[in-house]
């Protein structure tokens, strides 16, 4: 018989990571609850890079704004700033009731509200969009909400689509903008509804979850709920706000450099046309309560050209790919971004033909 004990030829049987398992319990320095995040004040830093950027700006306004004032830099600057406020309240508006439901909405409810096959969760989500009055904007940070609340993606993603092309009050807009002619509200809110929901279908069925950055939670878990209400919103306001920016920068920029000679030489072409004010409609990057003033304007193209503005905008612009983004990742914005635009073509054609 051995004189070892028991205890350790236990130990010289096993394996590093084993003992380590076996008295993970016994241990007493675990790492604490904030091991590995920065400790640094980086609000501080926050406010002083915020504070060297005004500075910038003032100086930056006394040396060049005399030498840019041409007619090409002031229309820029026109259409960033249009873009900007015009979509600012709308993701306010967004980030506030997606941090009401994070942080007032119990996870029960939604597994009330949508059934737990996502393929039945898509059309409902898609008829749910029906009722929140917003813009693109708005439903990016909202879908990014509901997935936080466990909905699957596929019906988040169909809401985010579906919200800012058949709400009430896009609705309402396209009928003042549209008078007379029923018919363009019906296609539009027939083929966003139904393009959204192909395209929630087609995630459900092929999406994978690693394409998508997991929705991530930046309070304590037992905080109170009006504390991760304004953990949430501050969060999300200055995260999507500086994408919302960058996809301003963007659709400005290609504003000004487009001529708009180059649009008009193709509006008696029936499938170019539509592929034209589609692509309009992403580097516009318009608000989806004022596209339809902007459609009806386009006097030389045809019905379901307009439509094509209508249905792509909503769903596929600059600023809303740069929100996407910086959300959901580029992993996603790779894959979504193609499945969307082709199938809200299709829609646009097919309805287009039976209604227009």
């Amino acid at each position: 018989m051995s004189d070892t004990p028991a205890g350790a030829a236990a130990s010289a049987s096993s394996s590093l990571g084993d003992s380590l398992v076996n008295d993970w319990d016994a241990r007493d320095d675990l790492p604490p609850a904030d091991w590995g995040r920065p400790r640094g004040p980086r609000r501080v830093a926050t406010v002083w890079l915020f504070a060297l950027f005004l500075m910038a700006l003032a100086f930056g306004n006394a040396w060049l704004s005399d030498a840019l004032d041409g007619d090409a830099f002031l229309a820029w600057a026109t259409i960033f700033t249009a873009i900007s406020l015009q979509a600012l309240p709308f993701l306010v508006f967004g980030v506030a009731l997606s941090a009401a439901l994070t942080a007032f909405v119990p996870a029960s409810f939604y597994q009330r509200v949508f059934p737990r096959n996502a393929a039945a969760a898509v059309p409902v989500a898609g008829l749910a969009g029906a009722v929140l009055p917003g813009c693109e904007c708005a439903s990016v940070p909202v879908a990014n909400g509901l997935m936080r609340r466990g909905v699957a993606p596929a019906a988040a993603l169909t809401f985010l689509l579906a919200a800012p092309a058949i709400n009430p009050v896009v609705l309402v807009a396209t009928a003042v903008a549209f008078a007379g002619q029923p018919e363009m509200v019906a296609a539009r809110f027939a083929a966003s509804l139904g393009a959204a929901v192909v395209v929630g279908w087609v995630w459900a069925r092929f999406g994978r979850t690693d394409w998508i950055r997991a929705p991530r939670t930046h309070h304590d878990p037992g905080a109170p709920r009006w504390r991760v209400f304004q953990e949430s919103m501050t969060h999300d306001l200055m995260h999507a706000g500086g994408f919302l920016v960058v996809g301003a920068l963007a659709a400005a920029t290609l504003n000004v450099i487009v001529p708009r000679e180059w649009v008009s030489a193709v509006a008696d072409r029936p499938v170019v046309s539509v592929l034209v004010l589609a692509l309009l409609a992403i580097l516009l990057s318009i608000c989806s309560e004022a596209d339809a003033f902007v459609a009806i304007s386009l006097t030389e193209f045809s019905p379901t050209a307009k439509l094509a503005f209508l249905v792509v905008g909503p769903m596929v612009d600059l600023k809303l790919i740069a929100l996407q983004a910086g959300t959901f990742g580029w992993a996603f914005v790779r894959r979504f971004v193609p499945l969307t635009l082709g199938v809200a073509l299709v829609f646009t054609f097919v309805i287009g033909g039976i209604l227009l």
